[in-house]
């Protein structure tokens, strides 16, 4: 067939184009072969394909959910912020360079290439690929620039599809405004609405739907109800939403949110077994039953905040009373030295870690370890010893090396000697149904509560949930009909 492709732009951030996306490319993935594809993402959330390959994980997301395996090609360009207006930009799924925004937006000709290359290699081995934009598509200061709304949409010419929160109010001036600010060449292409996350009940929106659509000849495909997702969060933008959940649950972890947390998906599995609490550096750390100090893109800079705040010293004093977690970031934090020859922090110096853990880390070279891995786990101590050699699986985003006399899982991480301090690179460790039972069992058993481990949940159910939800919500026929599929 020929090259088929379908564009969905958003009003502004965090309006849900990434959930819409995964919607529909499971149910394309029912009779085509379906690719994901994000020109450029802004995420400190980000995924290793099976060939070491970095990308959002948002794509590696929708990738599932279309039942085809990630590659690097749909998320040409990740940028991981930095600080001070620096980003790195990975290209392809390499490290690149560390760029301003300014130097970035210089070399977006180049940028340009990589993504025709990128598409093209999708379109040969797929029938349809479903695109995604970021952000709001109406930047008018950036169309000139952009290669991920405008210069997508240019570049392959898709019908566009804009989504809106109505949850943040204001979405029929937004998707009015957003078509109106919209290039010409553009603008013709916008085929349909899609309303996200309403609560109550749609008839009352039926005359500003219809309004709409005299107004802007566009049809609305739908009302998408709020929603609650089983798939991982985007981007920490999503870490307001988790803030607003009272979750009551007897067992309480804390997960401190470092000023440039990474990856902090890798607790989300938690969610739905125990009330698990973001945690601002500045804010009071409380009685947790568990601390998990996550990744970030400046280990060295946010142990700095971190010593600054005193939360450093709130952290220390549970060593030994409650199990403390740090994974990737947070694991170099935990031990005694981190030297940096320059890579984190631009200076060659040497930082005091937590102490918690008898390990170094050594920043030397500027190279990523990216690559997924399968471990074996070393069972010392008391949460890990009911589990003793069975495997678990991960992936690795890190700089520097760490030494360590104890190893937890296979060569990797470290443990303390009761066993409560634990420190990794994996990222994605709490996907492992082992690893969470062993840590849910230990917290109950510690406070004399029941606990009845889960069941093994198919990550494919979460996928078809969502598309069930979307499919009974959108106008499907004319949805195809758009897509000329």
């Amino acid at each position: 067939m020929e090259k088929k492709s379908l564009l969905i732009l958003g009003t502004a951030s965090h309006v849900g184009k990434s959930s819409v996306v995964t919607a529909i490319c499971r149910i394309l993935s029912r009779s085509y072969r379906v690719a994901p594809f994000k020109a450029q993402n802004m995420s400190l959330n980000s995924w290793i394909t099976k060939d070491g390959k970095e990308i959002g994980i948002a794509q590696a997301i929708q990738a599932k959910a279309a039942g085809t395996e990630p590659t690097a090609d749909m998320n040409p360009v990740l940028l991981k912020p930095k600080g001070d207006c620096v980003s790195q930009v990975i290209l392809l799924g390499e490290p690149y360079a560390d760029k301003s925004a300014g130097q970035y937006y210089d070399s977006i000709e180049e940028m340009h290439a990589v993504l025709k290359g990128a598409l093209e290699r999708l379109w040969k081995e797929h029938d349809v690929i479903v695109m995604e934009g970021a952000g709001g598509a109406a930047e008018i200061n950036l169309y000139e620039r952009d290669i991920v709304n405008v210069g997508t949409a240019r570049l392959t010419q898709a019908p566009i599809i804009l989504v809106g929160d109505i949850e943040r109010g204001g979405v029929f001036a937004s998707l009015y405004g957003t078509v109106a600010l919209l290039p010409e060449d553009v603008k013709k292409n916008v085929k349909g609405f899609i309303i996200n996350k309403f609560r109550g009940d749609p008839e009352i929106l039926k005359p500003g739907l219809k309004q709409l659509e005299e107004i802007t000849g566009i049809p609305v495909l739908g009302v998408l109800p709020h929603f609650k997702l089983r798939i991982p969060s985007e981007d920490s933008v999503s870490l307001g939403d988790k803030e607003g959940s009272k979750t009551e649950r007897e067992i309480e972890i804390a997960v401190i949110r470092l000023p440039r947390i990474s990856n902090f998906t890798d607790f989300e599995p938690l969610e739905g077994l125990v009330k698990v609490r973001y945690v601002d550096i500045d804010e009071e750390l409380g009685n947790p039953d568990a601390i998990m100090i996550p990744g970030t893109k400046n280990t060295v800079n946010d142990l700095l905040d971190l010593r600054a705040s005193g939360m450093d010293k709130k952290i220390q004093a549970f060593k030994g009373k409650i199990p403390i977690f740090g994974i990737c970031g947070g694991y170099q934090m935990l031990g005694r030295t981190i030297f940096d020859s320059g890579v984190e922090n631009g200076v060659e110096a040497e930082f005091e870690g937590l102490g918690l853990l008898d390990i170094g880390t050594r920043f030397g070279a500027y190279k990523k370890r990216t690559v997924q891995v399968t471990k074996k786990i070393n069972g010392h101590g008391p949460i890990l010893k009911p589990i003793d050699g069975e495997e678990i699986k991960g992936y690795e985003i890190h700089m520097g090396v760490t030494d360590s006399n104890r190893t937890v899982f296979g060569d990797d991480g470290a443990i303390d000697e009761k066993g409560l301090v634990i420190g990794t690179y994996l990222h994605g460790l709490f996907d492992n149904r082992n690893i969470r039972n062993a840590l849910v069992q230990y917290l109950c058993d510690k406070k004399g509560l029941e606990y009845t481990p889960e069941e093994i949940v198919n990550e494919n159910d979460a996928y078809e949930e969502l598309a069930n939800m979307f499919e009974q919500n959108i106008d499907m026929e004319k949805l195809y009909e758009i897509a000329e599929l």
